[in-house]
């Protein structure tokens, strides 16, 4: 529709409208009302050309055309702030579409199956707060016999942590070669960070690695939220000592590294903040409260006991997810 079209059709509108009165032309007005916003027709214009299809119909006092003078001044201002909103949603709807664009970019950075092994059973779930999420997971495999688990947390959301999450992934590829334990991995991570991330963004990160044939797991914690570690032959749920600063806030620090002995039956339940950080009834769940959840998952597979937990906390959290939850799970079978 032209400029001369969608004059035609309000002065249409008009002139039947004086003439009856009508619901029908109120609502054939606002159709055209759509129309007009939706090809930004400024306000000004409309009320310009409502005061000349008016006089066409008929003899406008001289009072009454003044008025509408000050009404066009009126709805140029608005015109300017009709302007601004569009220009403004033009930018959102280029930012948004970077922004999947990016968050399609973030999930490529992130494995799609975990390692597969006889004695073992890995559950995943991972599920973002908003559209990209600041948590990130990976395993790596260094041989037949041997398997790395990372689990970080960055402080941020949106693209900045996206980077960052590109920024380990590739850093953590480089080490891998090499052999390295734990500890030494955070501490190389922790230069990188240091050295590339802006001042007030830091990544909390867990990294351990499983030899299958030993079935010992050896890790180290960079302010990490601490997991879980169930074993079979007590029917205990334990904390995993964590202890370690958080990476990116100095140039050089020695973390800690730490070692137990899984067996059959036993689970280990990995996890970052969001998985813990929910209110229920005004207060925040405490570590027990998640202890006793994950009690009453044990009979069931990895995977289930993932999911399970995920879709118990946010019915207890009403639906809600403050935060990014992930969480892994691994179980030695035999």
């Amino acid at each position: 529709m032209a400029r001369q079209e969608w004059e035609d059709e309000y002065r249409k509108i008009l002139q039947a409208f004086l003439r009856g009165r009508g619901e029908d032309q109120l609502y054939l007005g606002q159709q055209l009302s759509k129309w007009l916003r939706a090809h930004h027709v400024a306000p000004e214009e409309i009320v310009d050309f409502h005061v000349r299809a008016l006089a066409e119909v008929m003899e406008l006092p001289e009072l009454v055309k003044d008025s509408f003078q000050l009404l066009t001044e009126v709805m140029i201002e608005y015109g300017v702030a009709f302007r601004e909103y569009r220009s403004l949603r033009s930018r959102q709807q280029q930012l948004q579409s970077e922004i999947e664009v990016a968050a399609t970019m973030q999930q490529t950075l992130l494995p799609r199956t975990s390692p597969q092994f006889d004695q073992l059973e890995i559950g995943l779930i991972s599920v973002p707060a908003k559209q990209m999420s600041g948590d990130y997971y990976n395993f790596s495999k260094h041989n037949d016999q041997v398997f790395s688990v990372a689990l970080a947390d960055i402080i941020g959301k949106g693209i900045p942590a996206a980077l960052c999450m590109s920024m380990i992934k590739y850093a953590m590829d480089s080490f891998l070669d090499q052999r390295i334990t734990p500890a030494v991995m955070l501490s190389h991570l922790n230069g990188v960070v240091e050295r590339n991330i802006e001042p007030g963004m830091f990544i909390t990160m867990f990294y351990g690695m499983y030899d299958t044939c030993l079935h010992r797991f050896r890790y180290a914690v960079a302010g990490h939220e601490p997991g879980f570690w169930y074993r079979a032959s007590s029917r205990r749920l334990y904390d995993l000592e964590s202890r370690g600063l958080v990476l990116g806030v100095t140039p050089e620090v020695d973390y800690q590294e730490f070692e137990i002995d899984i067996e059959p039956g036993d689970l280990l339940i990995l996890m970052t903040d969001g998985v813990t950080e929910r209110k229920v009834g005004g207060r925040f769940l405490q570590r027990e409260n998640i202890a006793d959840l994950i009690q009453a998952e044990i009979g069931s597979s990895a995977q289930q006991i993932a999911d399970n937990l995920y879709r118990k906390l946010l019915l207890l959290s009403n639906l809600e997810l403050p935060d990014d939850h992930t969480m892994i799970v691994i179980r030695r079978v035999v």
